[in-house]
């Protein structure tokens, strides 16, 4: 007895040491990175061209990396470990205090420099399309020319957007890549409408491996520049879509007299003139290459129709050889068989020719048809939104479509999920009329916008946007900028934006989005909202602000409110007269609670997410049209119950995570689906109300009431009428005063993992109601077929796992932990798996038994219907 006395100390001294040794490896870590990061530095300024890492270097920096990523496998496992098993990561946690502790005195043994000779690498290959068209390889081959004659040093590729200009370059970096020993270094340059020397700066310094520490003024930083490209020998530089000319030493590039190349696509002619360069123009595609193009995007079947084929052809030929032009307005026509829609189209296009005049103009024209034959303005107003995002941006296709709903641009329909699905429907005929670009579907789907269509969006929306996102804008728009039409603003992700205090409050009274995440900002002037009546959207997420101005209070039509990440906001002003508003978000700062009266007059909210903020069940209860996501703290199990009971009868919401009693529930994060989480409360009420799509249910450390009589389980009911079957995982852990888990008529049926831990007078875990004399006669199964791990442990009391006369039958079971329980004398399982497995199979057969200690195991007195021993060859001793 008394070394399993031992053993439980020790496990249990394990299990509290844990959180120490994962603050010392934390710690450190944080050292090893910052060692990387220095390394890094270093690495960057020594790395010139033709030269390369030392080995060392090279493996110390792979071994970095490789234990950040154990690192993190460690916290997920130990995150997803029951409160039995989670103690046994201590040693785990301590062999890689010990790796990153040699790791950091390793960093220290590098002398005599990072790099060595390298004539390898000289540039990054880009992604690209084929190059084909007569015109094209032409263009191509000018280039080329250009590049290997030692007399032309800037070249200027210059020709309307959406013509490839991008595409060629693209095409040309690559070659220049693959042709080693003419030049030593390619460095590509995305600039764009809104650049600035600044940007540019920053933009060049990240791609040479100069590091600016901020304080650096635009001198200073050129000089920066001009000394590391000195050193780079015979580099070729590619600035592509620049707008206007730019000076070169302000940038920081130095004459191009040893060799050195500055390549530029633009769409104006004159700027190549401004720039010195020599002027090669990308031609538009020849008639019968556009009419391929027109063909391979509007599809074949639709044009056989008679009398279809010569309209088609017209309506490419209108598109003036621009390949942006063709793939848009072929792909809205893809799937028309009606020939009167193929006139009507090519009308538009005719008319849409004589009423303008310039060549640029021409090209957002025939842009914009594609655009105009949306022709619903809700699809319009969608597609004119994404332009609030920075230029190039991967716009997450799930936060644009939330924007759109929360703008109003999705019509209002009887829930969310319909609206969403609407919202994903506008999103598929963007994509499928070229006006959207899909970027990845990997994890979430993304989209881009062409930046040539991104400005024709902003030039339709002039009069009504104010966009400045991503621009490294410093100081917020003067008050004129911000006009009386306005209807949205972004200035999202500029870095250290700052509204000056003593700005005149801006009179929008049509501003209904204000997009200002991301964008570093501190203190936001006291009447900054006083003339902002219709704003429903303002986005001031991921700022280090402290507070707001009360002006907020009066925003009566705001549909959202994102502050999500607002680390240092401890309060917020009142929100009573908020009452259209569909989206409250608040995860992530520092405000406690939500004062009682407030949530009640929040009457339309659908979304709910503020963390471990405290909320009060009998108000969010009477959140009638809460069917997004609802993410908070209640007091205690009466609060839940008040909500719960106030849900009766209606749609609950699609996403939850709801907390229970006491704070720092920062570890239960990890989950998205719908669970409970409860945390020192205690259950004393017989009847405890629980969602009935529940899918995790976490129980730690609280006080349960339960008579000898009156099983855990059987105190739990659901709001409706049901079984449990929803319910997915269950952890009980340190729970007092609880001897039985399960009611026979109470066991969820569905379960996939179950951990049951610290809970010291906990004697079954599915009891029986057959009476004790009877019990051994009478075989009563219990059915779990999608239970996957058992974890049992620190249960001193625990007898069985079922009652006498009682089998759990578990077909899927293949992690089994029962550590501590040296009371445990019945185990009554049955794996019929085990049954159809020859001993010569077991090793290729999956089934983990973890048992402490070896002599329980060995003395116990199995009564189970299978053998004992068909166990024996998957145990293995803690």
């Amino acid at each position: 007895m008394d070394f399993v006395l031992n053993n439980i100390d020790k496990h249990l001294d394990n299990h509290r040491s844990l959180d120490q040794h994962r603050k010392d490896l934390k710690r450190k870590l944080e050292e090893l990175n910052g060692l990387k990061e220095d390394t890094e530095s270093i690495m960057r300024s020594e790395l010139q061209p033709r030269k390369k890492l030392k080995a060392e270097v090279q493996i110390w920096l792979e071994n970095v990396e490789r234990v950040n990523v154990e690192v993190q496998d460690l916290d997920d496992r130990i995150g997803e470990s029951s409160a039995l098993t989670r103690g046994f990561h201590t040693e785990d946690v301590s062999k890689s205090i010990k790796e990153v502790e040699e790791l950091i005195t390793q960093q220290g043994r590098f002398h005599g420099g990072l790099v060595v000779d390298n004539p390898q690498w000289i540039g990054q290959v880009l992604s690209t399309t084929n190059i084909s068209g007569e015109a094209v390889k032409a263009c191509v081959e000018e280039i080329w020319q250009c590049l290997m004659d030692d007399g032309v040093k800037k070249i200027g590729v210059w020709g309307m957007g959406g013509v490839g200009k991008t595409s060629i370059m693209k095409f040309i970096n690559n070659q220049l890549l693959k042709e080693r020993g003419k030049f030593d270094t390619v460095i590509w340059i995305t600039v764009s409408n809104e650049t600035s020397i600044a940007k540019l700066q920053k933009d060049v310094a990240s791609k040479i491996g100069v590091e600016f520490s901020g304080d650096e003024d635009e001198t200073t930083r050129a000089g920066m520049l001009f000394e590391n490209l000195s050193q780079k020998g015979r580099f070729v530089m590619i600035l592509d879509d620049l707008w206007a000319k730019v000076s070169l030493e302000r940038i920081g590039i130095p004459e191009l007299s040893n060799g050195g190349k500055l390549v530029l696509t633009t769409r104006k002619d004159d700027v190549c003139r401004q720039m010195g360069c020599r002027e090669i123009k990308v031609k538009p595609l020849m008639e019968e290459e556009a009419w391929k193009l027109f063909l391979e995007k509007a599809g074949c079947d639709n044009l056989n129709i008679q009398g279809v084929e010569p309209i088609a052809r017209s309506i490419a030929k209108r598109c003036a050889g621009l390949p942006l032009g063709v793939i848009t307005i072929a792909s809205c026509m893809k799937g028309i068989d009606d020939i009167s829609e193929w006139r009507n189209a090519l009308k538009e296009l005719s008319l849409r020719k004589k009423s303008v005049n310039g060549f640029e103009d021409k090209v957002f024209q025939e842009l914009q048809f594609s655009y105009d034959r949306l022709k619903n303005p809700e699809l319009q107003d969608c597609f004119l939104s994404c332009a609030l995002y920075p230029e190039d941006w991967e716009i997450e296709e799930r936060s644009l479509i939330q924007l759109w709903i929360a703008e109003g641009l999705v019509e209002e329909m009887d829930s969310m999920r319909a609206e969403f699905d609407k919202g994903r429907a506008i999103m598929n005929r963007l994509i499928s009329n070229c006006l959207l670009e899909v970027f990845t579907e990997e994890h979430a789907r993304t989209v881009k916008m062409h930046d040539l269509l991104r400005d024709m969006a902003l030039r339709i929306a002039k009069s009504r946007f104010l966009v400045k996102a991503g621009t490294m804008l410093e100081k917020a728009p003067d008050v004129q900028e911000w006009s009386m039409n306005l209807e949205k603003v972004s200035l999202m992700r500029n870095r250290w934006l700052y509204i000056p205090l003593k700005m005149s409050p801006p009179k929008c009274p049509k501003l209904t989005t204000l997009l200002l995440s991301h964008c570093y900002m501190v203190s936001i002037p006291e009447g900054f909202f006083k003339h902002m009546d219709a704003l429903k959207i303002l986005d001031l997420s991921w700022n280090p602000i402290k507070s707001l101005p009360h002006s907020l209070s009066n925003l009566k039509n705001l549909t959202s409110l994102l502050l999500a990440y607002c680390e240092h906001l401890g309060n917020v002003p009142s929100l009573s007269n908020l009452g259209f508003l569909k989206k409250l978000d608040l995860r992530g700062t520092k405000i406690k609670e939500i004062p009682n009266g407030v949530l009640s007059r929040l009457c339309c909210l659908q979304e709910l997410i503020v963390g471990e903020t405290l909320i009060n069940g009998k108000e969010v209860g009477g959140l009638k049209k809460l069917q997004g996501t609802l993410e908070g703290r209640f007091y205690d199990w009466h609060n839940l119950n008040m909500y719960l009971e106030a849900c009766r009868g209606r749609e609950e919401p699609r996403q939850y995570i709801i907390y229970v009693g006491d704070v720092n529930f920062h570890t239960f994060l990890e989950n998205e689906g719908k669970e409970i989480v409860a945390r020192g409360c205690n259950i004393y009420n017989y009847q405890i109300v629980l969602p009935r799509d529940i899918e995790e249910l976490r129980i730690w450390f609280c006080n349960v009431d339960c008579s000898e009589e009156y099983p855990l389980f059987s105190r739990f009911i659901l709001f409706s009428i049901g079984s449990f079957s929803s319910l997915r995982y269950l952890e009980i852990n340190g729970c007092r005063n609880m001897k039985k888990l399960f009611s026979p008529n109470c066991v969820p049926p569905n379960l996939q993992r179950v951990t049951v831990v610290g809970c010291k007078q906990l004697e079954e875990i599915i009891t029986s109601e057959v009476e004790p004399e009877e019990r051994g006669m009478v075989i009563t199964e219990f059915h779990l077929p999608q239970l996957r791990l058992l974890s049992l442990g620190d249960l001193p009391e625990l007898k069985s796992i079922c009652s006498a006369g009682g089998v759990l039958v578990c077909d899927s079971l293949d992690e089994i932990g029962i550590l501590d329980c040296p009371k445990l004398k019945r185990m009554g399982l049955n794996l019929p798996k085990l049954d159809n497995v020859p001993p010569s199979a077991s090793a290729n057969f999956y089934l983990s038994v973890r048992i402490r200690p070896k002599e329980w195991w060995e003395s116990l007195e199995w009564d189970g219907p299978q053998p004992k021993s068909l166990f024996d060859p998957f145990v293995r001793f803690w």
